[in-house]
């Protein structure tokens, strides 16, 4: 069977990929300890399900708008103005089937063949690749961690060409943590003013998760201009517990918010009803829930940064927020197990680590970084200590 071109230089995700393996051994008994999820490990706070229940005795199981029930735009829109101070009327919202459809809509709207699409690397994996499926040439700005995996305006400048549609800024950031402090942001705001062509679309699924008093500021508030042609996409994922609900949404310019849904008029149609009930109560209902798991994720994330960082030849940097930690790994590859097989990169370092140490982390080369690894603390303090034992059990293995 043909199948379509454009699916050639798309990727299976590798996040998934690597969390499936460890589902597998597990279920042949082996106990594998999982870094690789980029969800959290809490339940779906109990005033969220019992919306969802209500919203099911109530019969609202049917069709919604495209976009969303207007509950539910007002709701996000009354939310964004309280973090940000931005307003945005019901019909510049959308709600989709997650962020990540969010995002799809955003770049399947926006993008014609050979657009460009400027992307900091370390990436989530999946930005290069909706950019392709759009039809889009993903441009990308490397890095490092001596710099805060931030990117300079020097960079942005040289990448930026008259090609160039869209800008993607996430922080803090999946997959290292980092976030752009407000000085950051504004040396990037004077670059983006001077391309008025250039679309911003700010990823803030982490922004309610941050650490050590760090403040998240918003691109779209440091520019009235910049702010008209800036899309910010959330969802209740990451915030509330809520990855299997499938709810994220987008605010942004009139014309655009109105092409993505004619886009997922023809996709999706709207998100689950019922779910679209729970999210209203999350963003209108105590915000208690947040607080406590956000404080549960920054003792992680201290306490396997010191394990990290005492591991030899392992540098780590220190997240700002989210829920992952991004260690470079590099002086571990080029090494050999003890049968003689070669590490020959990182991909080949994850796989030597979950069949030796049985120890499920993602291979920084996904992401756009080779030689480092991503490993979620969104798990329990216990697997955090026991499963950092075994990664440097197992590299101290290496010769």
């Amino acid at each position: 069977m043909r199948i379509a071109s454009r699916l050639v230089e798309i990727k299976p995700s590798i996040t998934l990929a690597v969390t499936a393996r460890a589902a597998r051994l597990r279920a042949e008994g082996i106990d594998v300890i999982g870094f690789g999820a980029g969800e959290p490990d809490f339940d779906t706070p109990v005033h969220i399900k019992d919306a969802a229940k209500r919203a099911l005795d109530a019969g609202q199981t049917k069709y919604t708008e495209v976009a969303g029930t207007l509950a539910l735009r007002k709701a996000v829109a009354k939310e964004i103005e309280k973090a940000h101070g931005l307003h945005y009327a019901p019909e510049q919202v959308q709600v989709a089937c997650g962020a990540k459809h969010s995002l799809y809509n955003i770049f399947h709207a926006l993008i014609d063949e050979g657009d460009e699409v400027v992307i900091p690397a370390p990436y989530w994996v999946s930005y290069p690749d909706i950019v392709k499926l759009a039809g889009g040439r993903p441009v990308i700005i490397e890095t490092s961690a001596e710099n805060g995996f931030v990117v300079t305006p020097e960079q942005l400048r040289h990448a930026l060409t008259d090609r160039t549609r869209a800008f993607i800024i996430n922080s803090p950031s999946n997959p290292t943590g980092s976030a752009y402090s407000k000085a950051q942001l504004q040396a990037l705001v004077q670059v983006l003013e001077e391309r008025e062509q250039v679309v911003v679309v700010s990823d803030d699924i982490y922004r309610k998760l941050a650490y050590g008093g760090f403040d998240v500021h918003e691109i779209a508030t440091l520019s009235p201009s910049l702010a008209q042609r800036c899309v910010v996409v959330d969802g209740m994922s990451k915030t509330y517990s809520m990855t299997g609900w499938r709810i994220g949404y987008a605010l942004g310019p009139k014309p655009l918010i109105a092409a993505m849904n004619t886009l997922q008029g023809q996709s999706t149609s709207n998100a689950t009803s019922i779910a679209q009930a729970a999210a209203v109560a999350a963003l209108e209902g105590p915000q208690e829930c947040v607080e406590e798991m956000r404080q549960k994720f920054d003792e992680r994330r201290q306490r396997i940064v010191a394990i990290l960082r005492a591991m030899p030849g392992v540098r780590c940097f220190d997240p700002q927020g989210a829920f992952y930690v991004f260690p470079d790994v590099s002086a571990y590859v080029g090494r050999r197990t003890r049968s003689g097989a070669a590490i020959d990169d990182d991909v080949a370092l994850c796989d030597y680590l979950l069949d030796v140490g049985r120890v499920a982390v993602v291979p920084g080369s996904g992401f756009g970084a080779p030689g480092f690894v991503r490993i979620s603390y969104a798990t329990s303090m216990d697997n955090i200590v026991r499963g950092m034992e075994r990664m440097a059990e197992a590299l101290a293995k290496l010769e």
